[in-house]
This record gives structure tokens, C-alpha cells and sequence, in this order.
């Protein structure tokens, strides 16, 4: 029995309306005023972005590109081992291949996170792009058919701050989001309890661009493993407001906003000439505005509780309250382990890579009212989301 089935965090529903602090009329649940588009969306395959549950714990721990904290990112046993440890959805992001396969990496430039770099067979492939603004020289996904990415393995991303992880390199092949999905109905099935999915478009306005657009396809898969509904085990996420804006016309899945750091811009507004940053996102209209196609937010936990220069957590914002007034749940991103990427208040030691005090930073984040949180490492997640619904 794992730590997560001793001290599991009791159930509630997740309304995408937030029904801890909205009426039931104002959350247009059936019954309310806005019963009939809820039904006419679900009929069609679309929705709205008001009057959504989610089945789902709260507070959510979402694993982080699977178990991210132990295993390579975005590899079938990054996600199993997330799926073992209790965590209530798992990530993926995803990117496309130069034939149009949807793939699970966290960005297009796969140098890092693949071995690509030893193939000496595509060693012509590397290159200098700009990507959303940022000139990058690697490899990249649409440059390789999926026959091909298939022939590379997964390593560890970042070896100097999780040495351990290094000895998984090269055991995992790069899946396919369809491989995932397939996956998930499998352990759904053997479980008896569907398997949650968190899915990112990565990079969506830079990829249609090349003729490469992600939302068609995802919504084409997932409509082929009936998670194209409302009360789907699936919720789709993207940095771009567009992407989800794209989607909500697809598909009826669950559907959420990330959102960066303070002052920055969507790189689809950015495109378009929007005028608006993330901080008129998080200004009420903004989040008026992203809970007509969506259900949720992402932000930066810095949304949440901003640093001070020297990297200690200051006085919370008023997003959570404005969040939960517009019927918006919130899923802040990301809570790790390790010193160096917690709030300078829980650092303990002097090792960046040692574990510092990361209970009472999650103890901390979930005092704000969020709904959820993504995690490198869900099983310190559980324990303490189990420690916070028992208090």
C-alpha cells in the first residue's frame, strides 16, 4: 500500500464554476438559466466556459510531465510511476512531427530531453530556429518523421540538479500522444477508475504557421477515445488564449488558460497585436473574458504569492478570490522539491539540489485557495494535500 492510499485527501467535486464561492444560478447548472446551452454544448461536442465539474480531489495534484522529480519527462514510465504514486491527472505537452503525429515532449527542441545528439545519422538536423521570440540551435520535432523519433531515447533534462534520474536515460522511447491515451484506457480498465490527462498544445500559433496546427488533430484523437465530452477524464491547457479559444469550438473537454509571469505577453497576442499582458489577463474583465471559452486558469505560482528580490514569498493577490468570482478554478504551476527551485523561506541547507522544506511550501500554496497543483513530485504532493483537507 503506497503512502497515498494511508492519508488520501478527501473527495469533493471541482465545479469550473467555483461553487465554493458562486451560487448554483450563477454557475448555470442544470436546473439554472443556462441549462440549455450546457445541454446543447454537450450535444454538439462544444461548450462554454461556465457550469463545469470536474470529478476530481481537492486540493488536484497534477504530476508534473508524469514524475518528473524520478523519472525522465514525459516518458510511459514517467507517467506510470505518477499514476502509482496516486497522483489525480498526469501531463503531457504536446508537439508534432514533420508528418503530423502529436508526440509528448516539453518543447520541440528535443536536444536536451533525447539522445539525438549521438546519432551521428542526424547530425545535419541540427539547427537554429526562433521559437515564440527565442532563437534556439538544436533539434526539433518537426524536423523528423515519427519512424525517425522513434529511433531516439529519452534522458534525463536537467542531470546536474537530479543525478539519480540520469539512470533511466535511454530506457524510454518518445510516445506518441495516441500511445498515451491507449495507455490510459488500459490502466483505466485494469484500475477500474478512469486515468486523468492534463494536455498542453505547445507552441500552437508558431506550429500552424508551419502548416503543423495541433488543435485539429488532438481533438480528432480525442474524439477517437471519447474524450471530446464535458464530463471527459481529460482537461486541455495551452499559454495561448487562442489555442483553447480554438478548441472550445472542437471539443466539449474541460479547457484552461495558463498564463506566465507578470508583465508577459501571450506569444499569440504578441502575433496578432493583442495589447494585452498577463496582467490584464488577471484583472477581473481578463478573467471574465477567459471564463467564456474556459474553465480554468494556470498560473505562476508567482501570480499567487510574488517573490520579493531576494526570493521569499510576500503577500498573497487577490487571483485566487477574483479567479473563483468569475467561476474560474485555478491550477498554479510548479511545486519541485529541490532548494534551489523553492521559495527562498524554504530553502534548508546549503545544497541547491537537497530537498528543502517543500510541506510547508505546499502547506502555504494551498492556504490561498487553490483548487490544485502541479508537482514534480506527486507523492510529497499527496501527503501534503492529505495533511491540508484534514486540518
Amino acid at each position: 500500500m503506497t503512502e497515498r492510499a494511508q492519508a488520501n485527501p478527501g473527495r469533493r467535486t471541482v465545479l469550473g464554476a467555483g461553487a465554493v464561492v458562486l451560487g448554483a444560478a450563477a454557475l448555470g447548472l442544470p436546473g439554472t438559466a443556462n441549462a440549455a446551452e450546457n445541454t446543447a454544448g454537450s450535444a454538439d461536442g462544444r461548450s462554454g466556459g461556465q457550469g463545469h465539474r470536474l470529478d476530481l480531489p481537492v486540493p488536484t495534484v497534477i504530476g508534473h510531465r508524469g514524475t518528473s522529480g524520478y523519472r525522465p519527462e514525459h516518458t510511459l514510465g514517467s507517467y506510470q510511476l505518477a499514476l502509482d504514486m496516486g497522483a489525480h491527472i498526469i501531463e503531457q505537452d504536446l508537439v508534432p512531427t514533420k508528418d503530423g503525429h502529436l508526440v509528448c515532449r516539453h518543447e520541440n527542441d528535443i536536444t536536451a530531453t533525447t539522445d539525438v545528439s549521438a546519432h551521428p545519422e542526424f547530425a545535419s538536423r541540427r539547427t537554429t530556429k526562433t521559437v515564440d521570440g527565442v532563437s534556439l540551435t538544436g533539434w526539433f520535432t518537426e524536423d523528423f518523421t515519427l519512424a525517425e523519433l522513434k529511433t531516439l531515447r529519452a534522458k534525463e533534462r536537467i542531470p546536474g540538479n537530479r543525478q539519480k534520474n540520469t539512470l533511466y536515460d535511454g530506457r524510454w522511447e518518445v510516445p506518441t500522444f495516441e500511445e498515451v491515451l491507449q495507455w490510459a484506457d488500459r490502466e483505466g480498465r485494469r484500475r477500474g477508475k478512469q486515468v486523468w490527462l492534463y494536455v498542453e498544445t505547445k507552441h500552437p500559433t508558431y506550429f500552424r504557421g508551419l502548416g503543423l496546427g495541433l488543435e485539429e488533430p488532438l481533438a480528432k484523437l480525442l474524439r477517437r477515445y471519447d474524450r471530446h465530452r464535458k464530463q471527459s477524464p481529460l482537461i486541455l491547457q495551452s499559454f495561448e488564449p487562442t489555442s483553447i479559444q480554438r478548441l472550445s469550438k472542437l471539443v466539449a473537454t474541460p479547457r484552461v488558460v495558463l498564463l506566465s509571469g507578470a508583465g508577459s505577453k501571450p506569444w499569440d497576442f504578441v502575433a496578432t497585436g493583442d495589447p494585452r499582458t498577463v496582467d490584464d489577463l488577471v484583472k477581473p474583465s481578463g478573467l471574465t473574458w477567459l471564463a467564456s471559452f474556459a474553465q480554468g486558469i494556470g498560473p505562476t505560482l508567482d501570480l499567487i504569492i510574488p517573490k520579493d528580490a531576494s526570493g521569499r514569498l510576500t503577500t498573497p493577490t487577490t487571483l485566487v478570490k477574483d479567479a473563483h468570482a468569475q467561476g474560474l478554478i485555478l491550477h498554479p504551476y510548479t511545486m519541485r522539491n529541490e532548494n534551489t527551485f523553492l521559495p527562498a523561506d524554504f530553502r534548508r541547507g546549503t545544497d541547491p539540489n537537497a530537498y528543502g522544506d517543500a510541506f510547508g511550501a505546499f502547506r502555504t500554496y494551498f492556504a490561498t485557495g487553490i483548487d490544485g497543483i502541479f508537482s514534480d513530485n506527486p507523492d510529497t504532493a499527496l501527503l501534503a494535500a492529505a495533511d491540508f483537507a484534514g486540518n
